[in-house]
């Protein structure tokens, strides 16, 4: 079937990520690449679409700039949601958080909405439990 063009500026780094998306799967070409990676990111959001009720779990976080408050503010809003937490320094001056969440889905959906759109966070996943 026909398939759209579309151009996007990619800086070093995504070009890098994309290029070994595309030699870790095996496939033909950057295209083949940009497909299967929207398809994963759609497949978690369909996961997360999914959940209804009351949902918990395990939300893991890696995150740069430690001085940067974002993830602070975010945690601030959804602290009684949030029953654990754990900060924890790694390497290259990177963050990461652990947190044991108990709260109705779509309060979570919206916190992992307010993560996302940030846009600063390397790694957002939500294992449930």
């Amino acid at each position: 079937r026909p398939m759209g063009i579309v151009s996007v500026s990619l800086n070093d780094d995504n070009l890098a990520a994309l290029d070994l998306i595309q030699k870790t799967y095996g496939l033909s070409g950057r295209s083949e690449a940009v497909r299967t990676s929207i398809n994963a990111a759609l497949a978690e959001i369909r996961e997360i679409e999914r959940m209804e009720g009351t949902v918990e779990g395990v939300l893991i976080i890696v995150r740069g700039n430690h001085a940067d408050p974002w993830m602070s503010l975010i945690q601030a809003r959804y602290e009684r949601h949030i029953k654990t937490q754990m900060h924890s320094h790694l390497q290259c001056h990177k963050c990461l958080e652990v947190m044991v969440m108990s709260c109705d889905a779509e309060v979570l959906t919206s916190m992992l909405r307010e993560i996302h759109a940030e846009g600063k966070a390397d790694y957002v996943k939500f294992v449930r439990g």
